[in-house]
């Protein structure tokens, strides 16, 4: 879609006063906008809003590294726009073409926007499958199997197990996993993370490869 034709943004911006702004500018070239203050949201929003285009504002600090990654995936094939502080070409490359760098005038992101729309989303090479033992797990389809039995899992145990089988043999506190797998400020305790790796204990069986570290936390065993 163009400005002409209209088209759904979701903006992610945890600041009430620069969503606004956003919307308004947005709103005059002939956009619905829908705002989603929490980034933890952010893969979920645009999951269900099925937006034109995404503008996520990833200048916040303490935000999962994943983030950008997991938007891109829940609203593809719209494109994303990424709000970003100053960053240098090796950290920026991950982000793809459409970027803005605060700080910027409401103009600037309209513009972004619009290129975005015009050009579409890149194309992505699919997120590689990943295996530990007898488990497979596809992050681009979202699938999961102990050999040949299919695991049906809810979306917060399919991002803890995919995070811990991308980093295998790496120990992990509860609270550096609540921030992967829920987002920081997501308000669960680390209790949640003890029932949900009991809950993918059980789903997964003798072939679970997840590993209580007495004190720490859990490990992923290769």
């Amino acid at each position: 879609m163009t400005a002409d034709g209209g088209g759904l943004v979701l903006v992610v911006e945890h600041d009430p006063a620069v969503a606004e702004l956003q919307r308004r500018y947005l709103a005059r070239e002939g956009y619905d906008v829908e705002i989603e203050p929490d980034p933890a949201r952010a893969p979920a929003a645009a999951e269900r809003a099925r937006p034109d285009v995404v503008v996520l504002d990833l200048s916040t600090a303490a935000l999962p590294a994943d983030l950008h990654r997991r938007v891109a995936d829940a609203a593809r094939p719209a494109p994303v726009v990424a709000v970003t502080g100053p960053l240098d070409s090796a950290a920026a490359r991950p982000l793809g073409d459409h970027r803005v760098e605060r700080p910027f005038g409401p103009r600037v992101l309209v513009a972004a926007v619009a290129e975005a729309l015009r050009r579409g989303a890149p194309a992505a090479v699919p997120p590689a499958p990943l295996r530990a033992g007898s488990i497979a797990l596809d992050p681009h389809d979202r699938t999961a199997a102990t050999g040949d039995r299919r695991v049906t899992l809810t979306v917060t145990e399919f991002d803890l197990l995919e995070f811990l089988m991308a980093n295998p043999g790496r120990v992990f506190t509860r609270e550096q996993l609540l921030d992967a797998a829920w987002g920081p400020g997501a308000g669960a305790g680390s209790r949640t993370v003890d029932v949900h790796v009991a809950q993918l204990r059980a789903k997964l069986g003798e072939a679970s490869p997840i590993r209580t570290v007495r004190g720490i936390g859990y490990v992923l065993d290769c």
